[in-house]
């Protein structure tokens, strides 16, 4: 007879949860402050509740972001999914990752400005495996280079896409030359080098 009691209360701390990350994405998306008392009063619960299951604003953010995160991942799958070549799948992952960025423009700059180094890679985590697993394929059929770590090819990628993003929310670049850019900078950067090097 406990069980339900606890079930209980499980259910409305999710709910709470979903409601705190539904706050704090939407004030971001609007370029409002995302503060424990903001996020609370959107949310319509007490800070107390929020500070219940998040120690900090920057632990609010971070958890904003990785479900934004495994959104991304999710698009990235269904974009490659069924591409014929590693090429191609890069391609389409381009384009996805692209889209989901520019819906999120809002959170990415507020993660890249408030969260440290750590902090921000820790919360794309799981959409490095996603892709990890796509350069790693590529690697494999010889279609990208292998003198460097797969690892860094994860970092260039993710930060040609955060480098394209700033361009354009400074007005640099609009947003259909920055997929073009990023398409044909990574297509050249990930492409085997010449003689099949496979780094020293």
């Amino acid at each position: 007879m406990a069980a339900e009691p606890t079930d209980h209360r499980r259910a409305i701390a999710q709910r709470n949860v979903q409601a705190i990350l539904d706050a704090a994405e939407n004030l971001l998306q609007e370029g409002a402050s995302a503060s424990i008392a903001a996020v609370a009063a959107r949310a319509g619960v007490s800070r107390v509740t929020v500070y219940a299951h998040f120690s900090s604003r920057e632990a609010v953010l971070e958890a904003v972001v990785e479900r934004t995160v495994e959104r991304a991942a999710v698009a990235f799958d269904e974009a490659t999914a069924g591409a014929a070549t590693a090429v191609e799948a890069l391609e389409r992952a381009i384009r996805a990752s692209w889209l989901e960025l520019s819906r999120f423009a809002a959170i990415a700059e507020a993660a890249a400005a408030q969260l440290s180094p750590d902090a921000l890679r820790g919360t794309h985590e799981s959409g490095y495996a996603h892709a990890r697993r796509m350069f790693e394929a590529g690697m494999e059929a010889g279609e990208f280079r292998s003198d460097v770590p797969v690892e860094w090819l994860l970092s260039v990628y993710h930060a040609l896409l955060h480098a394209a993003g700033d361009d354009v929310r400074a007005g640099r670049l609009d947003s259909a030359m920055a997929l073009h850019a990023l398409t044909t900078t990574m297509r050249a950067s990930f492409a085997p080098v010449a003689g099949g090097g496979s780094g020293p």
